[in-house]
């Protein structure tokens, strides 16, 4: 049987979430490219911002470790600890203060108990194995003319997407938390506060388009169960 659910007209679809992703993709390119190359004025680099943030807050506990590779920054909830790769961790630049003060506010949703972080991790054991098995089981059903396979594998698809939908408040919540905690602590001035704005809004567009390719690949999926079930 034809695998419809590698190519059919649906893929139409997808058109919006591929335009935006790549717009999305060259938003976050130029911001952040752009902003490396301009040096906060109080010259913190992003390990200093991490940690003034965090014990500003309280969190002591919360170690700051260097990564490699580009843009592999994130707050890791299970061993408290912010990462941060070699041009944040060392960079000076409005770019490197902004994304180590946003995974500072991932740290400080976590201390806080902010309920969709705290929902995203439960989540994450889940959806590894929903990912992992899911278009598998896709793939099957179809070859299998349909039947409770397909099903089976859109449900736990669909769980891919919730996480995907949470993520979305989860990371600009982080963003809003560091643009006031730069702002409130004096680590930037004047402009420089919604410079990093720009940064972070950038660098979130990634995750609505993921979102986004998700909702729509669901969509795509059940329209051609449907259809092929009429």
């Amino acid at each position: 049987m034809y695998p419809y659910f590698m190519w059919d007209p649906t893929m139409i679809i997808l058109l919006p979430a591929i335009l935006f992703t790549m717009y999305a993709q060259f938003k976050v390119t130029s911001t952040t490219s752009r902003y490396l190359r301009v040096n906060s004025a109080r010259g913190y680099s992003g390990e200093a911002v991490a940690r003034k943030i965090l014990d500003s807050n309280g969190l002591y506990n919360v170690s700051i470790e260097m990564v490699k590779g580009r843009l592999s920054d994130h707050y890791d909830p299970r061993s408290n600890v912010v990462r941060l790769s070699q041009d944040v961790y060392y960079g000076t630049s409005i770019t490197s203060i902004s994304v180590a003060a946003h995974e500072c506010g991932h740290a400080i949703q976590h201390a806080k108990g902010y309920a969709p972080l705290q929902l995203r991790s439960t989540l994450v054991p889940v959806v590894n194995f929903a990912s992992n098995i899911s278009w598998f089981l896709i793939a099957l059903g179809f070859f299998m003319s349909r039947g409770p396979l397909l099903e089976i594998g859109i449900l736990l698809f669909s769980l891919s997407v919730i996480f995907q939908i949470i993520t979305l408040p989860v990371e600009f919540n982080a963003s809003n938390r560091a643009v006031a905690q730069l702002s409130n602590l004096g680590i930037v001035e004047g402009k420089e506060a919604s410079q990093s704005r720009k940064v972070l809004t950038a660098a979130a567009l990634t995750y609505v388009a993921a979102a986004l390719t998700s909702v729509l690949q669901l969509l795509r999926l059940l329209a051609i169960a449907n259809r092929d079930n009429d």
